[in-house]
């Protein structure tokens, strides 16, 4: 049998938001930490959210990276990716938790990310973090 995460790709990777809402609890409960103003409730905003996801992004692609299921949570690392309709690339990447009750998504932490579109390096993001000047200019 598919774990959730499984069932969940393939709900994602067939554009179909009212398919994907079926694998959520009535009360799902959303959440994105780094992101804190971005939570929500309920089955219906799902479809709202990945219905317009896949209306932008017409050939979204959800790869599962790598997973690991610890009881009731499953864990999942992701690679989103495709074309947004004007033909500029759409890549997103990162780690969703998520708390299975009675087969549904109960709840889920999302730690997904635009992927940078710039090379900095690790002496720049350093820099940027810790607000320190770049010295080298």
């Amino acid at each position: 049998m598919p774990t959730t995460l499984e069932r969940l790709s393939q709900a994602v990777n067939s554009h179909d938001a009212e398919r994907m809402a079926t694998l959520f609890a009535e009360d799902y409960a959303s959440s994105q930490p780094v992101h804190p103003g971005r939570g929500f409730g309920g089955r219906g905003q799902v479809v709202k959210n990945w219905t317009a996801m896949f209306e932008a992004v017409p050939n979204f692609t959800a790869d599962v990276v790598s997973s690991s299921i610890n009881g009731n949570v499953e864990w999942g690392e992701w690679n989103w990716h495709g074309r947004h309709l004007d033909g500029s690339p759409f890549a997103m990447r990162g780690v969703t938790i998520m708390v299975i009750r009675d087969g549904l998504i109960a709840e889920a932490r999302l730690y997904m990310e635009p992927v940078e579109t710039v090379d900095e390096d690790i002496d720049a993001a350093v820099r940027e973090l810790t607000k320190q000047a770049d010295t080298n200019r």
